[in-house]
């Protein structure tokens, strides 16, 4: 029998620690040598052009409403023009002792959406909060009744047209997007063919030459004596283009479905619209959110387009308002960079969002 010799067991290194801000900057930042030079070459990029920046931007920078103050040398940034020029980059050409009007109505109109996306706000009474806004919306913003001033559409702008084109576009966009990619994937020919012609042609041209169609040539077919409101024109340009894109994003759902759960409805008996509203479409909808929601933000975005067809929306007022004054002109960086400040607020409170709903919809898939 031979004796047993016990040997200890040299101790192990403790494990990496996972979690944490040091753990996702070892993994993100210098996981490797080729992901650790691009940090390393990045960082001194902006440790070299983050303070000159906030020296320009900030500490050098002229907040007065001065243009002479602006030119001095050695000033930074010249903020005054946003000070000077913020209610004609706000409300456009809107009537200067009437632009508490504006302010209410768009207001009204973020406040509606704020609630829209509340979950505590999801009941029935929504649809008509949404009606109530509106129709305050357009009585502010028209006037002509309870003794308001009357203020026709083409002196709307700024910021509460911007958000009204975004708004109405997105919100007839996309039940008709829903039809639309329905429609495409119809056993009917007629039905199929109108959709899918639909969605190509309006797939094939710009947004531009829609929105010129829809203000300059459309006016053409009409009868004479009839006319349609230009921003009522643009409105519906806009709302059919976003469609168009939505609805593939849609399809591209519906195809993700697997076919033998249709297969399965139609043994249990459900009708096709029963099938779609409760199978087919909580799915295929639930997979497209991120899509859905990168769709908005380019609507949102496109909105700037109908500068072309004189409605002079938020980037559109900020360009009026610079070169009518020959004084403030030199200074349009730092105009454009607080309406961008603006878009990027609006564009990335949506993206963020998309992620929260993203992952109420997915919750069933994590159990």
């Amino acid at each position: 029998m031979t004796a047993q010799t016990f040997q200890t067991i040299a101790p192990r290194p403790a494990p990496i620690k996972s979690e944490g801000l040091v753990a996702w900057i070892r993994s993100n930042l210098f996981g490797d040598l080729a992901t650790s030079i691009m940090t390393l070459v990045v960082g001194g990029a902006l440790l070299y052009l983050v303070p000159q920046f906030l020296s320009w931007a900030l500490f050098r920078a002229s907040w007065r409403p001065d243009f002479d103050a602006c030119r001095v040398e050695g000033v930074g940034a010249c903020w005054g023009v946003v000070a000077a020029k913020y209610r004609l980059i706000l409300f456009g050409r809107y009537p200067y002792e009437e632009q508490w009007r504006p302010l209410i109505a768009a207001s009204l109109m973020l406040g509606l959406l704020v609630a829209s996306c509340t979950r505590a706000f999801w009941r029935s009474w929504l649809a008509i909060l949404w009606v109530l806004v509106l129709s305050v919306f357009f009585t502010l913003m028209y006037g002509n009744v309870l003794g308001l001033t009357k203020v026709e559409t083409d002196r709307w702008g700024g910021l509460p047209l911007t958000l009204l084109l975004a708004t109405l576009s997105m919100l007839g966009a996309f039940p008709i997007a829903l039809v639309v990619a329905l429609g495409r994937r119809s056993k009917l020919p007629a039905i199929r063919t109108f959709c899918t012609i639909y969605v190509e042609l309006i797939r094939g041209v710009p947004l531009i030459s829609v929105l010129f169609m829809a203000s300059f040539m459309f006016p053409l077919f009409m009868p004479q004596g009839f006319s349609i409101d230009v921003l009522i024109r643009v409105l519906v340009g806009i709302t059919l283009f976003a469609a168009a894109y939505m609805a593939e994003v849609i399809r591209g759902g519906l195809q993700a479905i697997p076919k033998g759960q249709i297969e399965a409805a139609a043994t249990l008996g459900l009708s096709y619209w029963q099938t779609q509203r409760k199978i087919v479409l909580p799915q295929a909808l639930a997979m497209v959110v991120p899509s859905i929601m990168n769709n908005f933000i380019s609507t949102f975005k496109d909105t700037s387009l109908v500068t072309i067809v004189s409605l002079y929306e938020l980037t559109g007022a900020m360009s009026m308002a610079l070169n009518s004054d020959s004084d403030w002109r030199p200074f349009k960086i730092e105009a454009y960079l607080f309406i961008a400040m603006i878009y990027f607020v609006f564009c990335f409170s949506m993206s963020r969002y998309s992620i929260w709903v993203e992952k109420q919809v997915n919750r069933s898939k994590q159990r």
